[in-house]
């Protein structure tokens, strides 16, 4: 297998030309069900099987369990800020670089598991409220110099959480685990 079918296992985004109400109902619906998903993916990994990267020069698995957390704190925060301000300029961060800090080294996943279970109740709960309208209102993310509206952001993250399952489950057909 290719390195970038290993890094886009499910294939790199594509955001629809329309976004139907259905659309974002499904979309909800993953998010909602990524933190169970990801459990079940990760369940009984040893501690060296966590430690691999998922493709050559990649993440662990340690680090990308970790790091979906750390982004879709990020994404729902960016929710919020949209959702109480008229077009707020968002905060980049380094995702790069928080992989490589001690707590996405270091911490047991289970941290991040329960995490990502509690936010993604939370943010469920938010976007469930949302209306057509709510989902038209935009953030400008500076480092693509670009507005994003909430509805394209939800189908986005929706992907993500797919997406970095579908690098671990790969790793463990590959590996025979």
């Amino acid at each position: 297998m290719d390195l970038d079918r290993q890094r886009y296992p499910i294939g790199k985004y594509v955001q629809p030309e329309r976004i139907s109400a259905a659309q974002r109902s499904a979309w909800i619906e993953e998010i909602a069900a990524l933190p169970d998903l990801l459990e079940e993916t990760v369940s009984g990994m040893s501690e060296q099987q966590l430690e691999t990267p998922y493709r050559e020069g990649g993440w662990s698995v340690r680090q990308v369990v970790h790091h979906l957390p750390d982004s879709h704190m990020n994404a729902y925060m960016r929710f919020k800020l949209s959702l109480t301000e008229e077009r707020p300029v968002i905060k980049p961060y380094k995702e790069n670089l928080w992989a490589e800090l001690t707590d996405s080294q270091r911490t047991p996943i289970e941290v991040s598991l329960r995490l990502l279970e509690s936010l993604h109740k939370r943010w469920v709960v938010l976007l469930h409220s949302l209306s057509e309208k709510d989902f038209q209102r935009t953030y400008y993310h500076p480092e693509y110099q670009k507005e994003f509206t909430l509805e394209s952001v939800l189908g986005l993250y929706a992907w993500h959480g797919k997406h970095h399952r579908a690098q671990i489950s790969a790793l463990k057909q590959r590996m025979g685990w």
